[in-house]
């Protein structure tokens, strides 16, 4: 169960990959941070909207008093392109667990006037301060080996200009829920993959908020292509993953209105649910 290495044949560790060079923020002023997106994480031509929670986590981090992300709710307010942008942080409360914060990403059009792209709203704390016990129902999702399962190496792209974000992912896809590349989707609106990075850096808090957001669509498997822009994304951070690719699963159980809801969660090596998120995204026409 490997996943990817850089050039040299090493793992990328944390602070040195591309993830972290790409979710880099410089701090220009107190709660104002420049940063440059990445052409690398786009998907048909926008770029996605997990990476773009990235930056703005990061940015997050580094303004208020607690550095890990609990929970983060963005809204998409326009489609942000690859780019220079900036972040503007606002401590909204601190507090001795837990502190507020909210952020917004700004872009600039043509005529150079200022364009808010997304506006989020998170609760910071110390993950490793978390008592251990824990009470679920929850159970990782079933998802075949490694060699059982398929990348996007192995098929064509889904939809055209879709292939930048993939480069920069590991993703082993569960058989079951690949209808949709064989041109029989099931209906289901699922979507189960391994996932990790492609230089092999493991995972931690602020590329969970990649991982709920990077497999394709399961409007897909509803038998439904195009691009499926997310509206409003909440994601809850639970604990500090464990070294190791994740096992990420996708549900959307209602497509009405020409909107759907999609509900992720994420597991780690240890068994352990370490991430959870839901969103609202458009569905494509068609």
């Amino acid at each position: 169960m490997t996943q990817g290495t850089t050039q040299g044949g090493t793992r990328a560790a944390v602070g040195d990959s591309e993830f972290d060079r790409d979710t880099a923020v410089t701090r220009r002023e107190p709660g104002v941070y420049d940063a440059e997106l990445s052409a690398g994480w786009t998907i048909i031509n926008a770029v996605n909207g997990g990476y773009l929670l990235a930056v703005l986590g990061r940015a997050l981090s580094d303004a208020l008093p607690h550095s890990d992300p609990f929970t983060v709710s963005a809204h998409y307010l326009t489609a942000s392109q690859p780019g220079p942008a900036v972040v503007r942080t606002e401590l909204v409360r601190g507090g001795r667990t837990l502190s507020t914060g909210q952020a917004s990403l700004f872009q600039y059009d043509a005529e150079g006037r200022e364009i808010e792209r997304i506006r989020v709203l998170a609760s910071y704390g110390d993950l490793d301060a978390l008592p251990d016990e824990v009470r679920t129902s929850a159970a990782p999702p079933d998802i075949p080996p490694v060699e059982h399962c398929f990348g996007p190496e192995d098929g064509p792209a889904p939809v055209p200009g879709s292939s930048a974000i993939t480069e920069r992912l590991w993703l082993k896809l569960d058989p079951a829920t690949l209808g949709w590349a064989l041109g029989a989707p099931s209906g289901k609106g699922e979507m189960r993959s391994w996932f990790g990075l492609a230089d092999g850096r493991d995972a931690d808090p602020l590329s969970l908020l990649l991982a709920v957001d990077a497999l394709p669509p399961t409007a897909f498997e509803l038998g439904i292509k195009g691009w499926v822009p997310t509206v409003e994304l909440t994601v809850h951070i639970r604990c500090r993953p464990a070294p190791g690719p994740l096992r990420v699963a996708i549900t959307t159980r209602n497509l009405a209105g020409g909107f759907l809801e999609e509900d992720a969660e994420v597991w780690d090596t240890a068994g352990r649910l370490v991430a959870q998120s839901r969103q609202l995204a458009r569905a494509p026409r068609g």
